[in-house]
């Protein structure tokens, strides 16, 4: 190994939202597990993907409604920290948490118990927010859809009377649970009809976003993952294509390809270093072939997690260069690893139904893959697949019970 790791300095997975089946996070864990770094984690429960790899000291099970303040996060952290009893640096895996350390930066930094990157402490909220990344991007000229932010159901019915259809509604503050959402995820509207029967269920304050919508057949999605030092320089940087997701189109990466793209990373840092923003990031891009442009769809200011497609030559990756970077230990630059693929395999096949049938292509995708780094399935740590297998079949098996039952 041609780098050195401080394993005197642990690392806790920090999640508030609940989503059981993560397999960024098992991801992390086994990333700094393999190389002797005390692993912790957040967990709903025991019995978690992650709670189970083989690489985890200990889980604290802190499984969160959304309705807690604060304050009581911020001392639960603590409690964790104290236990683990050392400085310990954090990985979150969710915006929750990212705005939370960020927002409560001093008093988590304060007793000396945990380690991460100083940013701004209103940006990783403005950079999850839909609103907040939009008009980043228009300062700071940085491509995006074209987007509106109606305040009220007359600002709908204005948009709708001039709107070229059809348009995307997404949610102003993804990362918000106290609030209903107003749609499920990224939603295609087709009309003004349709747009204005959505949004009487939206209430006098619509919590959404109207985009242009960017055709599947006329687009590519780019990713960058990257993690930037406290004076918003990248100590590593990747860049790849994401071949399937699921949802299609619109939902999380079930395969990408490592692939190197120097416009895509210097457009990045240009403005990362404009809005001086430091640690782990996972951007969303889309090529729009029609204008030629890269357009910036979603900043999570967080480990993606999709982050193991990525490595460089000297096998580091974001979570191994913050805690190198953050224990005073030089992160080695090198070329990224090309042609790398991962692949998520609970979602995978019906994504790669779903393409084969709407005849998508990724032009910029390697006809074969140099290796493949699956989500959850790894030699050295098996219990994290065989779990996600019985939580996914679990569901599954519970609804044909019912459905013999009724028979």
């Amino acid at each position: 190994m041609p780098f050195a790791v401080d394993r005197s300095v642990p690392a806790l997975i920090v999640k508030i939202g609940h989503y059981p089946l993560h397999h960024g996070g098992v991801g992390a864990i086994r990333s700094l597990g393999r190389l002797g770094v005390p692993m912790y984690a957040v967990t709903e429960d025991r019995w978690t993907p992650a709670a189970l790899s083989r690489y985890l000291r200990r889980a604290f099970v802190w499984p969160t409604t959304g309705e807690e303040r604060p304050e009581r996060l911020v001392e639960g952290l603590l409690r964790m920290g104290r236990a683990i009893g050392r400085p310990t640096v954090l990985l979150p895996t969710d915006e929750e948490a990212a705005v939370l350390i960020a927002e409560h930066a001093d008093r988590l930094a304060g007793e000396g118990r945990f380690l991460f990157p100083r940013a701004e402490p209103e940006l990783p909220r403005r950079l999850a927010s839909k609103r907040g990344l939009h008009e980043l991007c228009v300062k700071h000229g940085v491509p995006t859809p074209e987007g509106v932010f109606p305040d009220t159901y007359a600002d709908v019915k204005a948009f709708a009377a001039s709107a070229r259809f059809p348009v995307v509604a997404k949610n102003r503050e993804a990362f918000e649970r106290r609030k209903k959402p107003a749609v499920c995820g990224t939603t295609r509207i087709e009309g003004p009809r349709e747009l204005m029967e959505l949004a009487r269920r939206w209430g006098p304050r619509p919590g959404v976003v109207l985009q242009e919508y960017l055709p599947g057949e006329e687009a590519e999605d780019w990713i960058v993952h990257a993690y930037f030092d406290a004076r918003s320089t990248p100590l590593a940087m990747f860049t790849g294509v994401k071949v399937r997701s699921w949802p299609p189109h619109a939902g999380v990466t079930a395969c990408a390809y490592a692939v190197e793209n120097g416009e895509l990373a210097r457009m990045t840092a240009r403005f990362v270093q404009r809005i001086g923003f430091s640690g782990i990031a996972d951007l969303d891009w889309r090529f729009d072939r029609r204008d030629g442009r890269y357009k910036l769809l979603g900043f999570n200011p967080r480990m993606g997690a999709q982050f193991r497609l990525f490595e460089n030559a000297a096998r580091i990756d974001v979570v191994r260069a913050q805690h190198l970077d953050l224990t005073g230990r030089a992160v080695p630059g090198a070329g990224q690893r090309p042609a790398r693929r991962f692949l998520v395999e609970n979602i995978d096949l019906p994504a790669l139904v779903a393409y084969r049938r709407s005849g998508y292509t990724t032009p910029h995708a390697p006809a074969r893959a140099s290796g493949t780094e699956l989500a959850w399935a790894a030699r050295d740590d098996m219990r994290p697949f065989f779990t996600m297998l019985a939580r996914s079949l679990r569901p599954g098996a519970a609804q044909l019970y019912r459905l013999w039952r009724a028979q």
